[in-house]
């Protein structure tokens, strides 16, 4: 809790600026899904904001900043709020920033492509935006309706055209940034792709985004697909076998039987009578889709055009949604990342034989380093932290690489180790440490040695 004196002092500096000083409202924008984890809930449900500002112009973020670092006082960059590992959560209170109301596309280019909007601007909309003029982002989550472009960014890795376009901290999926610093006269700097990439998901742990650049693709008009095979090993085989193939494929998602048959059907589709493969493809790709699914022993059982989107899209059985829709069913369902080592059958199968039938196996198909994988988004039941744990050490004892969705730092929850780059553009960008405290392992791991 910020002393009277600093939180008079904080709220005259904002005068003219949009406030939340308490209420639901205030709770409401300290936290985002982090109950998804049964271990981050219970860290992060006390955490709150001991103020909100909502901002709607550049200079406003500067004023803010100014003032934070003048009286000290924590400060903690939000979007919509829609991540689930406490990304935009205040670990020390202080004040969150909310960027939503900065929601404006800077420029477009047309004939290239490239695109500068503000955090704000919601990835549904921005979709809806650039679709009459024949181009779509690369890639968005399953949270594709509400989640904005700048927490995308700051917290998120991947989703719907990975298997395209790979991670979001590839290498050209993320062009510049405009960011504001913390400091007693805040730079707004204009980063670079090189520059840039020390920010790409960091959880705004190291720079105020006001304006991101981002490359987009040709609008496609991708088609929503569901596979029905008779088991597991043909579906991940015809899966591999359509991602070498001369198809134009935007996202393939594997469910195992049980768990499709839980997840809300899309209207008209039968009750699952084996495993599922969840496509968006081209048009032109779905004859060749059915001629090999056919050969696999299985059958397309469902198809609609994507756009315009309404109702329940498929790519909302996707991703982290397929959790979310397993919480909505049972709540004690939670889930683990994992990259797959290959042969995935055996590793599978080998977490399966310590843990019979308590997975229930959920695969994304990526490209990863240039080469398609499978990222695992296994849900299961919470059966307590100690065999949470061994969970864990069995897939990394298996070949599998977790990227822990129960953690609440950059490095745990995503890279895995530390960032020196990330690390290097926090001291230059916020020499007091005032962003997002706690949530960047590298920094506070330098700081203690210092």
């Amino acid at each position: 809790m910020l002393l009277e004196a600093d939180r008079a002092a904080l709220i005259e500096a904002c005068s003219g600026l949009e406030l939340v000083e308490q209420g639901p409202l205030l709770e409401r924008l300290s936290h985002d899904q982090f109950c998804f984890s049964p271990l981050l809930k219970p860290q992060l449900q006390p955490c709150l904001a001991d103020l909100v500002v909502r901002v709607k112009q550049p200079h406003e973020v500067l004023q803010v900043a100014a003032a934070c670092y003048r009286l000290g006082i924590p400060l903690t960059p939000r979007g919509a709020g829609s991540g689930n590992y406490g990304q935009c959560v205040p670990l020390q209170g202080g004040v969150v920033l909310d960027t939503s109301g900065l929601e404006q596309v800077r420029s477009f280019n047309s004939s290239t492509g490239l695109l500068t909007a503000e955090p704000g601007c919601k990835l549904l909309e921005l979709d809806q935006w650039l679709q009459p003029q024949g181009w779509a982002l690369r890639l968005a989550p399953s949270t594709w309706r509400t989640a904005t472009l700048g927490g995308f960014i700051a917290g998120g890795s991947s989703g719907v055209g990975s298997l395209r376009w790979g991670l979001l901290r590839d290498p050209g999926n993320l062009l510049g940034l405009e960011v504001v610093t913390v400091e007693a006269e805040p730079r707004l700097l204009q980063l670079g792709p090189a520059q840039a990439q020390a920010l790409n998901h960091a959880y705004g742990s190291n720079g105020i985004f006001t304006a991101i650049t981002v490359p987009t693709a040709p609008w496609q008009n991708w088609q929503e697909l569901v596979l029905e095979l008779p088991d597991r090993p043909k579906a991940l085989a015809l899966a591999a076998q359509l991602g070498v193939a001369a198809l134009e494929i935007d996202a393939l998602c594997y469910l195992e039987q049980r768990l499709a048959q839980q997840l809300p059907d899309l209207p008209e589709l039968a009750t699952a009578r084996g495993d599922r493969l969840l496509l968006l493809a081209s048009p032109c790709s779905i004859p060749v889709i059915e001629q090999l699914t056919a050969q696999a022993g299985g059958c397309l059982v469902w198809q609609r055009p994507q756009w315009p989107p309404k109702g329940l899209l498929l790519r909302e059985l996707c991703w982290n949604h397929t959790t979310l829709q397993m919480r909505s069913l049972d709540p004690s369902f939670t889930y683990q990342l994992v990259l797959l080592p290959e042969p995935e059958l055996a590793f599978i199968d080998a977490i399966d034989g310590h843990w019979p039938g308590w997975l229930h196996w959920h695969l994304e198909r990526v490209r990863q380093g240039g080469k398609q994988r499978w990222v695992g988004l296994p849900v299961f039941p919470w059966r307590g932290e100690e065999q949470f744990i061994a969970l864990n050490q069995a897939m990394a004892a298996a070949g599998g690489l977790v990227f822990n969705a129960h953690a609440i730092t950059v490095e745990a929850g995503g890279l895995g180790v530390v960032d020196g780059d990330q690390v290097a553009a926090k001291f230059a960008n916020d020499p007091k440490g005032l962003l997002n405290p706690g949530k960047l392992k590298g920094y506070v791991e330098a700081i203690g040695q210092a």
